[in-house]
């Protein structure tokens, strides 16, 4: 059995803003519980970098934690160093992040910056993981839905990818009983110093750009402005009641043709 920390970051609703609990997040803390309760940790360490303050990371602890434990750090301060500096104290042999944060930089850097830190090795997008001695197989998630069994041993880094186990749904209750314990972050000013990159950042809301055209190369001007401004006819497919396998694969068709799936 090990020792597993999570890394828990605070998360914004993509339509309202809100603060929530972020979706990889809570699926890496649905995978450390369920290796708690199957017996093959024996303890799970969950901290956060930022405001103990935030409503938002109740969520965690209805999910069944009994503490969580808070780095209090400044607005816009990296929170590598905090975390890495406590990760060396906890040594846990498993540290489960999600790939991305949700709100902030998105970079997905930090699980790299840990792992280059602690010198740990770093296994991404990873569904499910199992031990056997002081090694683990880790279940990884691949395009396409494929999947790919990796073997390596212990301590390391994991994220997760978005295939994984769902999480459990929060208590209300247990999130009110549960702990969270603060430690204010007393390193020296140069070492706490604001994200640089973050400062220079402008944030704004996200929207989707616009799809570029293709335009037919070579050719006369003539001929490159009908391509781009003309619409094709009978490209579609009709079917008549056909069955849902048909209907299925027709569909499954369309969408790779439109580029919407890969």
């Amino acid at each position: 059995m090990v020792d597993i920390a999570v890394l828990l970051s605070v998360g914004s609703h993509p339509a309202s803003g809100r603060a929530r609990p972020a979706p990889l997040d809570v699926q890496a803390l649905e995978l450390a519980l369920r290796l708690f309760e199957a017996g093959q940790a024996t303890r799970i360490h969950a901290l956060h970098a930022g405001n103990p303050s935030e409503p938002a990371l109740r969520g965690y602890l209805g999910m069944g934690l009994d503490r969580l434990d808070v780095l209090e750090t400044a607005p816009g301060t990296d929170p590598v160093p905090a975390l890495a500096a406590r990760l060396r104290e906890l040594a846990p042999a498993l540290i489960l992040t999600g790939a991305v944060a949700e709100g902030g930089e998105d970079s997905g850097m930090v699980p790299y910056l840990i792992a280059q830190a602690l010198n740990h090795t770093l296994v991404p997008d990873i569904i499910g993981i199992e031990f056997t001695n002081n090694e683990a197989a880790l279940t990884q998630a691949l395009p396409r839905g494929q999947r790919r069994l990796v073997e390596t041993s212990l301590p390391l880094v994991a994220t997760l990818h978005s295939s994984a186990p769902a999480a459990r749904q929060s208590a209300f209750a247990r999130a009110r009983r549960g702990t969270i314990d603060v430690t204010i972050d007393v390193r020296p000013a140069t070492v706490t110093a604001n994200d640089e990159f973050l400062a220079e950042c402008t944030v704004r809301p996200w929207r989707p750009r616009p799809k570029l055209m293709r335009v037919q190369r070579g050719g006369s001007a003539l001929d490159r402005m009908k391509a781009a401004t003309e619409t094709k006819t009978g490209q579609g497919q009709l079917m008549v009641q056909p069955t849902p396998d048909e209907a299925a694969i027709a569909i499954y068709d369309c969408l790779v043709q439109q580029g919407m799936i890969c």
